[in-house]
C-alpha cells in the first residue's frame, strides 16, 4: 500500500511509471539543489512553489529566514524542556519585583511574568543579533555564519557541514516547538494536563452506557450540553435503534455474498426467487409491495408493543430479549454497553456500505465501474493533486455541470481563505498577545478582556459584527465574479496571488487551493478542541485520576503502549470485573494457542494413523485441516470436546483470591515456586495467547476465504498474479507479488522489459551498498585517485559527498563503462542477457537449475539493496555522514535524556 501510493505520486509528479528523474531536467526544483539544506533522499523539496521564479536573491532572503526561525525554535525548544529536566536557576529574576525564577511558570504562560526590563533585554538582544552583522548579499552571515565556534571552521567542508546539520536541525525544532505551543495553549500547561476539566459538560453523562476509555465520554456535537438527562434518554434510545437496525442491515449485505440466498420464491405470485434480488441498494427495487408491507409493520410493533416511557426498562434498550437481558444488573449492563458499542460500529460500517454500493453500483464497490466515470470530468482543474488526483467523494459533480463546479469552487476558494485567516486568528494572539487599549472605548471593552478562540464570538460588539459583515458584502460586491471573469476563478488582483505569467499565476492559485484546504481542516479541528474542553487550546493533564490507570500494574501490561483498554471494559473500576475478564481472556488465549497449533502441526507433522471413530468408518486421514473438518467430527467426538471443556470449569476453584482464578492451574510449565518467575510465565502466557487470537482469527478467516486452510493459492486459478508467477524473483511465503497491477495486462514483452530494468538496478544497488560498506570497514586504496590533481583516494569522503570529489575524467568513466554494459550485449528479447545473464561466471552456470538459482538469488538480493541504498542515502543525506555518525547529534536533545 506504502509502495503503490509511492508509485502513483512518482508517476504523477513525472509523467513517467518510475518518476524518472531525468524527467526533471528544466525543473525550478533543480536551480537550488546544491544549497545548504538538501538531503536525501527528499532532495531540494519546495511543494509550495517559493522558488519557482528561480530568484537566487528571493532564495538567499527566504533561506536567512529560515536559519534565524531554526535558531530560535531551537532556543525555545530547549526553553521548553530544560526547566521540566534540570529545574530552574535559584535566587530572583527580577529582584525589584521581588519575581523568582520558581516563580515563572514553563510554556506560554511565562509570557505573562516577564518584567517589562526582561522585554527590552530581548529585544535589545534581538536587535544586536540583527545590526551587529553585515547581512547583505554574499556576505557569511548572509548564508548564516555569524562566527560563532560550534557553527563554523576554518575547513569550508566542515563548515557546510555544520551549517547544514544546523538547518536540519533547526527544521525539527520548528515542528518541535509549534507542536509544544499546541499542547501549552490547548490545555494551559506546558506538558498538557486532563485534570482541568473538573466542571466540563462533557463529564455530566460520563457513567452512562457506551461512556468507553480511552476517548470517555464524547459529544463534539454538544448534543449535551444542556444538561438534561430527558434529552439524553430520547437520544439514547434512538442511538440503539439505530444501532440495531445498522446491525442487521451490514449482517444483511454481508450474509448473501457469503452463504448464498434462499432458494425457492420470494414472491410466487410475482414469479420472484431470492436468486433475482440484487445485494445492496438495488435491492430496494426488487421489493413487492407486501413485503413493504412487512417491514413497515414490524417496525410499527417494535414501537408499540413495548412501554418505552422514561424509567421502563424499554427506554433503556431492554426490550426482554434474552441474549441483550440477564437478570444480574451488572450482567445486563455489561450486554446493553457491548450492544452500543457493536451498534456505533455498524452504523459506520453500513453506511460505508451504502456510499461505496451507491457510488459504483456494485454491493462491494468494484472499482471497475469507473471506467467513464464522472470523477474524470474535472481531473485538469487547478487543485487536482498527485498522488490522489481528482477526488469528489461526495460526488458533487457527478452530473458533469461546468457551471455547478465553477460555482462550487468559488466557494471552496473563499471557505479556504476565510479559514487561513481564522487559523492565523486563533494562533497569533497566543504568540504575540493581543493589541493594547480598547477594542470599543464606549463599551469599555478592551482586547485584553476578549478570550481566545469560540469564547470570543460573546464578545464582539455589535458596531463589530456590522463592520465584519460589511466586509465581506465588500469583497463579495467590489468584484465582478461573474463566470469567466478572473475573480470567478479566484484571482482578486492581490499581488500575492496573482501574477502577469498565466503558468505563475495558475501555480499561485493551485497553493492556496490546498493551503486553504489544509486550512478548512486546522480551524475545525481547532472548533472542535476549543468547543470540547472549553479553552482554545484544550488541556490534557486531567487524566491525572484515570480509571485506565487503575490496572496499570496487573499482568499483561507491555511497554510502550502501557495498559491499554479501548473499549472501556475497565472504566467502572472493578476489580472483580477485571478478574473475570482477565479469567476469560486467558482461557481464549490458551483456546487460541491451541488451535492454533492445531492448524500447523498436521501441516508439518502429518495426521494420526489409524481411525478417528472406527464404528463410523472415519481415519484420522479422512479429516481435513481448518474450518473443514468441522463437518467430520462425529458427534461422540463432539461430547468429549465438551466433556473436557467442563471438567476444565468444574475442576478447579477458580474462585476470587485463588491461584486459578490468576490462570495457575498447577502446570508446571505455567507456575513455579518463585513468584517473580511465575508472573513472567504468566505474564509470557498472556501475550502469546493475544498473539494466538489474532493468528486464529487470521487463519478462519483465509480458511473461510479459499476453503483451504492455508488459504490454498491452487483456488486462485485464473488470477492475473499466475500469468507470471513461475517466473524468476517469486520468492515464499508471499508469491508473485505485483500490488502495481503492472503485470495485469498479462503481457510478457511489458514484463521482460521491466525485469531487465529491476535486474540493473538491483546489480547497481548492490555495488553502491558494497560501496558504502567496503571503506569504513577495509579502509581506502593507498596512493592517487586522480595524481594531476593531487587527489587521493583518502581525500574521497564516504558516501554521498563522495560526489563532489571525482574528477571529470572520472565521471568519463563511469559513464563509458554503464554505456559498455549496455551496447556490449545483445538484449534483445529472448536473449540470455534480457533474462540477465551476461555470461559473468559468477550469476551462470552449465546447469540450468543452478544458473536459475543463482538469478534469483540475485534478484533477491538485488531488491534488498535497492532498500538498502535508500536507506543509506537517507541517512548519509541527514546526518552528512555515510552512517548517520551519531556524533554529529552533539547538542542533539535526544541526548539530554540518556545521560541523565
Amino acid at each position: 500500500m506504502m509502495a503503490i501510493i509511492g508509485m502513483f505520486f512518482q508517476d504523477g509528479l513525472t509523467g513517467s511509471a518510475w518518476g524518472d528523474w531525468a524527467n526533471y531536467t528544466a525543473s525550478p526544483l533543480r536551480a537550488f539543489e546544491n544549497e545548504l539544506g538538501v538531503q536525501a533522499p527528499v532532495g531540494f523539496w519546495d511543494p509550495a512553489g517559493f522558488t519557482a521564479d528561480g530568484s537566487t536573491e528571493n532564495f538567499a532572503r527566504r533561506r536567512q529566514t529560515e536559519l534565524k526561525h531554526g535558531r530560535i525554535s531551537m532556543l525555545a525548544t530547549m526553553g521548553y524542556i530544560t526547566p521540566e529536566i534540570t529545574g530552574k536557576f535559584p535566587g530572583y529574576l527580577s529582584p525589584s519585583a521581588g519575581l523568582k525564577f520558581a516563580d515563572v511558570p514553563n510554556g506560554l504562560a511565562a509570557i505573562s511574568k516577564v518584567p517589562a526590563a526582561g522585554w527590552g533585554q530581548i529585544l535589545a538582544y534581538m536587535a544586536f543579533c540583527e545590526v551587529s552583522q553585515d547581512q547583505s548579499a554574499g556576505t557569511p552571515a548572509a548564508a548564516g555564519d555569524f562566527g560563532f565556534k560550534v557553527l563554523t571552521a576554518s575547513d569550508p567542508e566542515a563548515k557546510k557541514t555544520k551549517l547544514a546539520a544546523e538547518l536540519a536541525n533547526g527544521r525539527l525544532a520548528m515542528m518541535a516547538i509549534i507542536g509544544m505551543f499546541f499542547q501549552d495553549g490547548l490545555t494551559g500547561s506546558a506538558w498538557g494536563d486532563w485534570a482541568n476539566y473538573t466542571a466540563s459538560p462533557l463529564r455530566a453523562f460520563e457513567n452512562e452506557l457506551g461512556v468507553q476509555a480511552p476517548v470517555g465520554f464524547w459529544d463534539p456535537a454538544g448534543f449535551t450540553a444542556d444538561g438534561s438527562t430527558e434529552n439524553f434518554a430520547r437520544r439514547r434510545q434512538t442511538e440503539l435503534k439505530h444501532g440495531r437496525i445498522s446491525m442487521l442491515a451490514t449482517m444483511g449485505y454481508i450474509t448473501p455474498e457469503i452463504t448464498g440466498k434462499f432458494p425457492g420464491y420470494l414472491s410466487p405470485s410475482a414469479g420472484l426467487k431470492f436468486a433475482d434480488v440484487p445485494n445492496g441498494l438495488a435491492a430496494i427495487s426488487k421489493v413487492p409491495a407486501a413485503g413493504w408491507g412487512q417491514i413497515l409493520a414490524y417496525m410499527a410493533f417494535c414501537e408499540v408493543s413495548q412501554d418505552q416511557s422514561a424509567g421502563t426498562p424499554a427506554a433503556a434498550g431492554d426490550f426482554g430479549f434474552k441474549v441483550l437481558t440477564a437478570s444480574d444488573p451488572e450482567a445486563k449492563k455489561t450486554k446493553l454497553a457491548a450492544e452500543l458499542a457493536n451498534g456505533r460500529l455498524a452504523m459506520m460500517a453500513i453506511i460505508g456500505m451504502f456510499f461505496q454500493d451507491g457510488l459504483t453500483g456494485s454491493a462491494w464497490g468494484d472499482w471497475a465501474n469507473y471506467t467513464a466515470s464522472p470523477l474524470r470530468a474535472f481531473e485538469n482543474e487547478l487543485g487536482v493533486q498527485a498522488p490522489v488526483g481528482f477526488w469528489d467523494p461526495a460526488g458533487f459533480t457527478a452530473d458533469g455541470s461546468t457551471e455547478n463546479f465553477a460555482r462550487r469552487r468559488q466557494t471552496e476558494l473563499k471557505h479556504g481563505r476565510i479559514s487561513m485567516l481564522a487559523t492565523m486568528g486563533y494562533i497569533t494572539p497566543e504568540i504575540t498577545g493581543k493589541f493594547p487599549g480598547y477594542l470599543s472605548p464606549s463599551a469599555g471593552l478592551k482586547f485584553a478582556d476578549v478570550p481566545n478562540g469560540l469564547a470570543a464570538i460573546s464578545k464582539v460588539p455589535a458596531a463589530g459584527w456590522g463592520q465584519i459583515l460589511a466586509y465581506m458584502a465588500f469583497c463579495e460586491v467590489s468584484q465582478d465574479q461573474s463566470a469567466g471573469t478572473p475573480a470567478a476563478a479566484g484571482d482578486f488582483g492581490f499581488k500575492v496571488l496573482t501574477a502577469s505569467d498565466p503558468e505563475a499565476k495558475k501555480t499561485k492559485l493551485a497553493a492556496e487551493l490546498a493551503n486553504g484546504r489544509l486550512a478548512m481542516m486546522a480551524i475545525i479541528g481547532m472548533f472542535f478542541q476549543d468547543g470540547l474542553t472549553g479553552s482554545a487550546w484544550g488541556d490534557w493533564a486531567n487524566y491525572t485520576a484515570s480509571p485506565l490507570r487503575a490496572f496499570e500494574n496487573e499482568l499483561g501490561v507491555q511497554a510502550p503502549v502501557g495498559f491499554w483498554d479501548p473499549a472501556g471494559f475497565t472504566a467502572d473500576g472493578s476489580t472483580e470485573n477485571f478478574a473475570r475478564r482477565r479469567q476469560t481472556e486467558l482461557k481464549h488465549g490458551r483456546i487460541s494457542m491451541l488451535a492454533t497449533m492445531g492448524y500447523i502441526t498436521p501441516e508439518i507433522t502429518g495426521k494420526f494413523p489409524g481411525y478417528l471413530s472406527p464404528s463410523a468408518g472415519l481415519k484420522f486421514a479422512d479429516v481435513p485441516n481448518g474450518l473443514a473438518a468441522i463437518s467430520k467430527v462425529p458427534a461422540a467426538g463432539w461430547g468429549q470436546i465438551l466433556a473436557y471443556m467442563a471438567f476444565c470449569e468444574v475442576s478447579q476453584d477458580q474462585s476470587a483470591g485463588t491461584p486459578a482464578a490468576a490462570g495457575d492451574f498447577g502446570f508446571k510449565v505455567l507456575t513455579a515456586s518463585d513468584p517473580e518467575a511465575k508472573k513472567t510465565k504468566l505474564a509470557a502466557e498472556l501475550a502469546n495467547g493475544r498473539l494466538a487470537m489474532m493468528a486464529i482469527i487470521g487463519m478462519f478467516f483465509q480458511d473461510g476465504l479459499t476453503g483451504s486452510a492455508w488459504g490454498d493459492w491452487a483456488n486462485y486459478t485464473a488470477s492475473p498474479l499466475r500469468a507470471f508467477e513461475n517466473e524468476l524473483g517469486v520468492q515464499a511465503p508471499v508469491g508473485f507479488w505485483d500490488p502495481a497491477g503492472f503485470t495485469a495486462d498479462g503481457s510478457t514483452e511489458n514484463f521482460a522489459r521491466r525485469r531487465q530494468t529491476e535486474l540493473k538496478h538491483g546489480r547497481i544497488s548492490m555495488l553502491a551498498t558494497m560501496g558504502y560498506i567496503t571503506p569504513e570497514i577495509t579502509g581506502k586504496f593507498p596512493g592517487y585517485l586522480s595524481p594531476s590533481a593531487g587527489l587521493k583516494f583518502a581525500d574521497v569522503p564516504n558516501g554521498l559527498a563522495a560526489i563532489s570529489k571525482v574528477p571529470a575524467a572520472g565521471w568519463g568513466q563511469i559513464l563509458a563503462y554503464m554505456a559498455f554494459c549496455e551496447v556490449s550485449q545483445d538484449q534483445s528479447a529472448g536473449t540470455p542477457a534480457a533474462a540477465g545473464d551476461f555470461g559473468f561466471k559468477v550469476l551462470t552456470a552449465s546447469d540450468p537449475e543452478a544458473k536459475k538459482t543463482k538469478l534469483a538469488a540475485e534478484l533477491a538480493n538485488g531488491r534488498l539493496a535497492m532498500m538498502a541504498i535508500i536507506g543509506m542515502f537517507f541517512q548519509d543525506g541527514l546526518t552528512g555522514s555515510a552512517w548517520g555518525d551519531w556524533a554529529n547529534y552533539t547538542a542533539s536533545p535526544l541526548r539530554a535524556a540518556r545521560e541523565m
